[in-house]
């Protein structure tokens, strides 16, 4: 008798395949029959009329610090996630010296928008190296497999001190050797890979830049030198490229050097629209000249969304809202209703551009018509763009939510993205989970991708749900080097969904403090999700999670079998 038989689903393998009608049948943490007719269980769930598919591997999420407190791992625990993998853009906690805890703290806090509060009172700091933080993360329970990558920055602070973050500076050949070690020493313990950041946009909250943004090549060659050397692991790479063609020559060479995969991060830039094409063009040689680049993609806009409770909104730097800063939010809810306070923060104006602003809505809409901009609003209406966007802050009792598109959204609309997400050497991710938690809540992406590419979309082409799903499945899953999962096929691991595909649909997100020292943050759940299985495991069941935690850390590749 199977310990668990799902009977009669629409079984999507992660393949790509088209969908097939069976049943799927479990012992301990394996498949061990997926279509067909299986024998009894000793438990059962009736899939018929529901998709099933395998669970969501997301690449690229910021779980470092969270992981050591929160055993759900939300809001990736919502969207059918079973694996996260955490450590990207260069940022991230081990290896840390006790003198490096607050200078990291603080580069996570500016880099992701991680409160340093929060993580000041949820760290555990049980840990200096690397394999120790690790060990760390395995003591603790989880709902979900994890996996962790080593971070550029935390490995310069811990070989340079405060020469790590000093731009002037530049390691030593000695101390490139040891970084290299490190890195080695990472790799061989369990760590997936090494990660780094070069952009602008990556500053601590002190506004420096992040300590990677000018790592020399001789830096970036010596680590990748000791991925070689560990014979495993992947890169992962943010980056402005301004200067594109030698930028990503430096790059490449970090992937040609350690004959490691190597994935970066490429998105529409406002103010080079056309350069994503130029970035696709140049990792499609790559490839062709045996070189195994990826870009990581996002399947939508990433849009700040902003409220009356946001860290910062369209009026932010407006005199008149600023003075309300410090009021609880049933008070200046309450001001901002006074028509008299109304008519001083309409005066004072946004510092956003009207034309780029929008109303979230509920569900939320992330791919909004140029006629839904408040700029559109405002002239059909003959009022100002910043009375539109004080009505939409004041709907749904003050908690209403402006969505402003900063990357991905040029030409205002997604055809852009559809063409990256059919891309042979594309992968979904850059969602950030556990990042950006009071203005960005990306984190959703695995479900935005099933509903709005491959069922809702209505301003262009659609994607079909076998490709979505083996996009975030078999594909992260095999970049990584995770061959025990990504797919339903037996002697698999059985990480895997049940969803009420017609049903499924996004929540607008909530803002919760509910992080160490009241932190706050925005969560977005689904709809639809009637199982999710980690191990075997039940952990989420109607979108609510079990309380159950199969969740492993993923050492390397592969994670040893789970014992029951």
């Amino acid at each position: 008798m199977h310990d668990l038989v799902l009977r009669g689903g629409t079984i999507l393998d992660g393949s790509g395949g088209e969908a097939f009608e069976g049943d799927l049948a479990i012992d301990g943490d394996r498949l061990v029959a997926v279509g067909g007719r299986a024998g009894a269980g000793r438990r059962e769930i009736d899939a018929a009329g529901l998709v099933v598919t395998p669970g969501f591997v997301d690449l690229h999420t910021h779980y470092d610090g969270q992981a050591t407190w929160d055993a759900l791992l939300e809001p990736s625990i919502y969207h059918g996630v079973t694996t996260v993998v955490m450590g990207n853009c260069g940022v991230g906690f081990a290896p840390a010296k006790p003198d490096r805890h607050e200078w990291l703290i603080r580069l996570m806090e500016g880099v992701e928008d991680i409160p340093g509060t929060a993580l000041a009172e949820g760290l555990t700091w049980d840990w200096e190296s690397f394999p120790e933080y690790l060990d760390s993360l395995e003591r603790k329970p989880h709902a979900l497999d994890l996996a962790a990558q080593l971070p550029h920055a935390a490995l310069r602070g811990y070989v340079m001190g405060d020469r790590g973050g000093d731009h002037e500076e530049r390691p030593t050949p000695d101390e490139i050797r040891e970084m290299a070690r490190l890195a080695r020493e990472a790799i061989e313990a369990g760590a997936v890979g090494f990660t780094t950041s070069r952009t602008i946009n990556h500053k601590t909250a002190d506004g420096a830049h992040t300590p990677s943004y000018t790592a020399t090549a001789d830096e970036l060659w010596g680590i990748a030198e000791g991925l070689r050397q560990a014979g495993a692991g992947v890169f992962e790479i943010v980056g402005d490229f301004p200067d594109l063609e030698p930028e990503f020559a430096m790059i490449r060479q970090m992937a040609e050097r350690s004959g490691r995969p190597l994935s970066v991060t490429v998105a529409q830039l406002n103010e080079r629209p056309e350069d994503w094409r130029r970035m696709l063009a140049l990792i499609e040689q790559a490839n062709a000249e045996g070189v195994a680049l990826r870009a990581q993609v996002a399947p939508r806009p990433v849009g700040v969304v902003m409220s009356l409770e946001s860290t910062f909104n369209p009026f932010s730097a407006n005199p008149a809202m600023q003075a309300l800063a410090l009021r609880p939010l049933a008070e200046r809810i309450a001001r901002l209703r006074d028509p008299e306070t109304r008519a001083a923060v309409v005066a004072g104006g946004m510092l956003m551009e009207a034309t780029r602003l929008f109303s979230l809505g509920d569900p939320p809409c992330y791919e909004p018509p140029a006629e839904a901009s408040f700029e559109a609003i405002a002239r059909r209406t003959q009022r100002a763009p910043a009375e539109v966007a004080l009505d939409v802050m004041l709907a749904e009792g003050g908690t209403g939510q402006v969505f402003m598109p900063a990357l991905n959204y040029v030409y205002g609309n997604a055809d852009h993205l559809l063409e990256m997400l059919r891309h042979p050497f594309a992968v979904p991710g850059l969602g950030d989970g556990g990042a950006h938690v009071s203005f960005i809540s990306d984190a959703s992406f695995p479900t935005y991708l099933l509903t709005h590419w491959a069922r809702d979309r209505e301003r262009g082409e659609k994607l079909s749900l076998p490709f979505v799903v083996k996009r975030q499945t078999q594909d992260t899953a095999r970049l990584l080097g995770f061959e025990d999962r990504g797919r339903l096929a037996p002697g698999l691991k059985a990480d895997l969904n049940v969803i009420d595909f017609e049903r499924l649909g996004l929540h607008r997100p909530e803002m919760r403090y509910d992080l160490p020292a009241g932190g706050k943050r925005l969560v977005q759940r689904a709809r639809g999700y009637r199982y999710t299985l980690v191990s075997g495991e039940v952990v989420l069941e109607d979108d609510t999670p079990t309380g159950a935690t199969p969740g492993r850390l993923v050492r390397g590749a592969q994670p040893a079998p789970r014992a029951r």
